[in-house]
């Protein structure tokens, strides 16, 4: 057997967001394929063979690779719309553009999506697409094919609406399946693409939409379905006030009581976005290990409110972060939500007591991969782990004069990153994607928004 080629980090501050949060303020660490094979304090040891690269990591911090746990690719064609709204009013303005898009246009908004995550430190991240137009072609395999071309690790949650606006939803009918094309097509979907592996590049999660988009059968029907498929399971829930409302009226129980009735509590599922969370709630979710997704800008973007994420964390319930979709947080990146996380919580009752910066770290690293049920392959930088990590620059003048380099990290202006590598992969060198040129790219997610809107306005 050959042996694996292996890239040498030295003289760099490394925060491994292991079980013991272990840091090393000049350390080094050891690449061996796709798995990192060593790190610690000082420089690697001398004599290593295979070696192909020497990386010189002066003045940066390297840390697990950021997991993203929640997003909506599509909705990069349509940032900047409806700023001024809720939830269900932002919805219900969108939509009819939705209702439009195609594989050409999922494909564009896939890749736009994914290079600025990815240039931001990302190296896994979810998609929970739950639109699927008539006659609108492979919208799966085009978002795998974006992801693979990028070099990010992908959890493709396969979402779906059955639940129209004349049955009582909120979605209108032509954005909806029926229970069985739904069933049908998301179950395609992970015969088609799931890899079980653990170092899969490609996943597949079971992932109708909202309690307010979907019927009771279908959220019965698919958590039988994944759990005879072994996949995870991921919808939205508990994110705002109305949605609360609408499960009172409808089922006569809160969301959470809604989860649990119909199979939607575990360890193999995970919910965007739980804002609106009781003591019950949360020790439901602690009760069963379902995890949560905390998206802090998204939430602010549509005034939905604040995420308990102290009381979550406190109870032991798994919670990692998430961009959301670009159309409700059109930065479209994660590195700026270990911010907004630690400043937007320390707005709720638990006040400064609610984050630290390395908490907020764990947040966006090893409770993303808790989330997605990897954490024993990636999330933290250990030897045997997946080689998924980032390299922040923390020398130039935005943080050369901060003394910790995981405050600058979280609590500085966004960090240059000079090297990320996925899987081993490098995809990113200072700055700039390797494997996609960026200009093309603008260009193209450009042309498909305008495309988008005109046929939107035709009608």
């Amino acid at each position: 057997m050959t042996a694996a080629q292996r890239t040498v980090i030295e003289n760099c501050a490394i925060a491994t967001v292991d079980a013991h949060d272990t840091e090393y303020a000049d350390g080094h660490l050891v690449l061996a394929g796709n798995r990192v094979e060593t790190l610690g304090a000082g420089r690697a040891p001398e004599g290593l063979e295979n070696v192909v690269r020497r990386i010189d990591a002066s003045g940066h911090l390297a840390t697990p690779g950021l997991v993203n746990t929640h997003h909506h690719f599509y909705q990069w064609l349509t940032r900047g719309l409806a700023t001024d709204h809720n939830l269900f009013d932002w919805l219900v303005a969108l939509y009819p553009a939705w209702a439009h898009i195609d594989e050409e246009m999922v494909y564009a908004a896939a890749r736009g999506s994914l290079a600025m995550m990815a240039r931001g430190g990302v190296t896994t991240t979810v998609d929970h697409h739950y639109v699927h137009p008539r006659g609108s072609g492979d919208l799966s395999g085009a978002i795998i094919r974006a992801a693979r071309e990028t070099g990010v690790r992908l959890t493709l949650a396969r979402g779906s609406m059955d639940l129209g606006e004349s049955d009582g939803g909120l979605p209108p009918d032509f954005a909806v399946e029926s229970l069985d094309d739904a069933l049908a097509a998301t179950e395609a979907t992970v015969d088609a693409h799931h890899d079980a592996s653990s170092d899969a590049m490609t996943q597949v999660a079971v992932a109708p939409c909202s309690p307010f988009s979907v019927t009771t059968d279908l959220l019965k029907q698919s958590a039988e379905l994944a759990r005879r498929l072994g996949v995870r399971l991921h919808t939205h829930g508990s994110e705002t006030r109305e949605e609360a409302e609408f499960c009172h009226e409808r089922f006569g129980m809160g969301p959470t009581d809604y989860f649990e009735s119909t199979g939607w509590l575990g360890e193999d599922v995970w919910m965007a976005h739980c804002v609106h969370m009781n003591d019950s709630d949360i020790a439901a979710f602690a009760r069963t290990r379902t995890g949560v997704a905390h998206c802090p800008s998204s939430n602010a973007r549509l005034a939905a409110g604040i995420a308990r994420v102290p009381d979550l964390l406190a109870a032991g319930v798994p919670v990692g972060l998430g961009v959301d979709g670009t159309a409700s947080n059109e930065s479209g990146e994660l590195h700026t939500e270990l911010r907004n996380a630690l400043l937007i919580n320390r707005l709720g009752p638990h006040r400064e007591a609610a984050l630290n910066a390395r908490q907020a770290l764990r947040l966006g690293t090893y409770g993303g991969a808790q989330v997605l049920g990897r954490a024993g392959r990636i999330g933290s930088l250990e030897p045997g782990k997946l080689a998924d990590l980032v390299l922040w620059r923390i020398d130039t003048l935005a943080h050369a004069s901060i003394a910790d380099p995981v405050t600058a990290l979280v609590l500085g202006a966004a960090a240059p990153v000079t090297a990320s590598f996925a899987n081993g992969r490098q995809i990113v060198e200072n700055g700039h994607l390797l494997h996609t040129d960026e200009d093309t790219l603008a260009h193209s997610t450009r042309a498909q928004a305008q495309r988008l809107a005109r046929i939107t306005a035709q009608g």
